[in-house]
């Protein structure tokens, strides 16, 4: 198989104006089930953010033979403005493998942020250890979600925006609005008495099978361990989870019942000064993508 030099080939930043021929080339050469409409949809990410661009591309004679997605975002954490880069999908044409590498640096060359990989798949865990990546812990639980027996008006579990809205205050209404319109993001209020937690989640797979209620975010962890049975009823019945995964460094707690994955999914960070507690999955590739 032929090998393209470097000088045939270029490194570009992904534009607003590449979104729509990024996004076909995801769709047709990265992943099938996410349609070239909802990759454009991702790249484009809902929040309010100055973004140097959406990553980087593979260009030989104006074709895109390769694509590294970046999501960025600015955090307020301890009184400072942080800036973080999520590094996103990644996928290069066989031809042009040998390049793969110049995407990624390109990307992580950036000045002034902090790096997120949380997806990271097969050969790429080990290349990002070699760029000073770090582990964050996943340890996960896997909670079967079943059809448990409730209070009758005891509990409020809703996803009903306006309840959600008039629900929220400060950050987490914040969180929310930032949130609404990503793809992958599912929201929910859970509510007991005059306490309430916000829960971000996705639907994942697992060995192919679309299942899974991945959580995101847990605003009131004592509430949602307290709630965890209706919850789990709700994801059940309402969204068609048959189990829910939940990462002890998001929801705080080890839901009952539950079972410690052995292998969970890893994700990853670089940062000068982030300690790895600050780091988290919101405003990523995992709230914008759905696949």
């Amino acid at each position: 198989m032929a090998v393209k030099t470097a000088s045939a080939i270029r490194i570009a930043p992904i534009t607003e104006a590449d979104a729509r021929r990024v996004a076909e080339f995801l769709h047709a050469h990265l992943n099938t089930r996410v349609s070239a409409d909802r990759w454009a949809n991702a790249i484009a990410v809902p929040w309010e953010v100055e973004s140097p661009n959406a990553g980087f591309m593979l260009v030989d004679d104006e074709q895109v033979v390769g694509v590294q997605l970046a999501f960025y975002s600015e955090r307020f954490i301890d009184g400072r403005v942080e800036r973080f880069c999520n590094v996103g999908a990644w996928c290069v044409l066989p031809t042009y493998r040998l390049h793969a590498l110049r995407l990624l640096r390109a990307v992580l060359s950036q000045e002034g942020y902090h790096f997120t990989d949380l997806s990271p798949s097969g050969s790429v865990v080990g290349i990002n250890e070699k760029l000073d990546f770090r582990f964050l812990d996943t340890t996960t639980a896997l909670v079967p979600n079943l059809p448990w027996a409730t209070l009758p008006g005891r509990d409020l579990i809703s996803s009903d925006p306006e309840l959600i809205q008039r629900t929220l205050t400060a950050g987490d209404l914040e969180l929310y609005r930032d949130h609404a319109a990503a793809d992958a993001a599912r929201h929910l209020a859970l509510i007991r008495g005059d306490e309430w937690c916000y829960v971000i989640f996705r639907k994942d797979r697992r060995k192919g099978l679309p299942f899974f209620a991945t959580v995101l975010y847990v605003s009131h962890p004592p509430l949602f361990r307290a709630m965890a049975r209706p919850l789990a009823r709700h994801l059940l019945i309402y969204h068609g989870a048959l189990a829910t995964l939940a990462e002890e460094r998001i929801v705080r707690c080890r839901p009952r019942p539950s079972f410690l994955l052995r292998s969970p999914r890893r994700k990853m960070f670089r940062s000068e000064s982030l300690a790895p507690a600050k780091v988290d999955d919101l405003y990523s590739e995992l709230v914008c993508v759905a696949w």
